[in-house]
């Protein structure tokens, strides 16, 4: 761990960041349940518009990018990272204004995102990646795969959909969604210290065993998301540019379907098959895979499964 604390020195940090990280990183209880990085990974913090993200790399071989979102950092994507750093390259980057990437205001639209992922990439020398995303991270890395089709060799979209196409409009009617315009100073204020409170509503309402994901991990994420200026970039940073994602995507998709093979993968207590439907309307080559007993939260609520279903598809040639 004390790896990962060197790394996030970084210039231009202010003092109270940077005091709340290397407290975060020091406290064992928090990671009871979220194991450290193996040796096998290394992680930085490299330089994106406005500020810096945290990357972890590990392996060598065919490249694969894990993509997080909400209620989670790069770190749910550990045991499946674990397994594919034998034979792939893996890099597991924190989203802008999220976990332990730099705090600062714009640039969350997602195809800005995939902009700088794109430089990221071009910075650790790889030019073609698969992806593996998750909520948030899937409207990042459909802008990705759309702006860059050349460089995006195969995705797996994990239960969420995205904005402006298909159903979105319906979605957005969703009483469960309330938080994606929860946001706003008097907002910031009702939750801070309450981080954790904040969380369990997402996982407790949104997993189909609550149970599955423990204190550990809980306690784990709210950290994160106490860190000065966590909860002010989700909900006004990367929840605030749902609208503008929204026009961004029906321009990206109006120039034609995604070709590449997709894997949509979608809990039975949530999306389930319908995500296939959905991601459908953004992509022409799409199969679908449903996680038993598991809502939105698949990695932490049933990642054997998931890790079942993700493997192979990454390995078909």
């Amino acid at each position: 761990m004390s790896n990962r604390c060197c790394s996030y020195i970084k210039l231009g940090f202010s003092a109270v960041l940077l005091a709340a990280a290397m407290t975060l990183q020091n406290a064992t209880p928090v990671h009871a349940a979220i194991k450290a990085w193996s040796s096998a990974f290394h992680d930085q913090q490299m330089a994106v518009s406005g500020g810096t993200q945290y990357v972890r790399i590990g392996g060598h071989g065919p490249a694969v990018l894990l993509l997080h979102g909400f209620g989670d950092t790069g770190d749910m994507w550990l045991p499946l990272a674990e397994i594919l750093v034998k034979d792939h390259t893996v890099v597991v980057p924190d989203l802008r204004g999220m976990g332990l990437s730099s705090h600062q205001d714009g640039g969350y639209e997602k195809t800005a995102q995939a902009r700088d992922l794109a430089d990221i990439l071009d910075k650790l020398g790889i030019q073609n990646v698969a992806l593996v995303t998750h909520d948030i991270g899937n409207m990042v890395g459909y802008a990705l795969a759309a702006l860059y089709p050349a460089r995006v060799t195969r995705w797996v979209v994990m239960d969420v959909p995205l904005p402006g196409i298909g159903h979105w409009d319906k979605q957005l009617k969703n009483p469960k969604v309330w938080h994606f315009n929860f946001r706003g100073p008097d907002v910031e204020r009702l939750v801070a210290g309450r981080e954790r409170i904040l969380l369990d509503r997402f996982y407790n309402e949104l997993s189909a065993t609550p149970a599955s994901i423990d204190d550990q991990t809980r306690d784990h994420y709210a950290a994160l998301y106490a860190l000065p200026g966590a909860i002010h970039d989700a909900f006004s940073g990367q929840y605030a540019a749902f609208a503008q994602d929204a026009i961004d995507n029906q321009k990206l998709v109006s120039k034609g379907k995604l070709t590449l093979p997709v894997l949509a993968i979608g809990g039975d207590h949530s999306y389930g098959a319908h995500l296939a439907t959905e991601i459908g309307f953004a992509a022409s080559n799409v199969r679908s895979a449903v996680i038993n007993n598991s809502g939105h939260w698949i990695m932490e609520e049933q990642p054997q499964q998931a890790v079942a279903v993700i493997i192979p598809f990454l390995e078909e040639k």
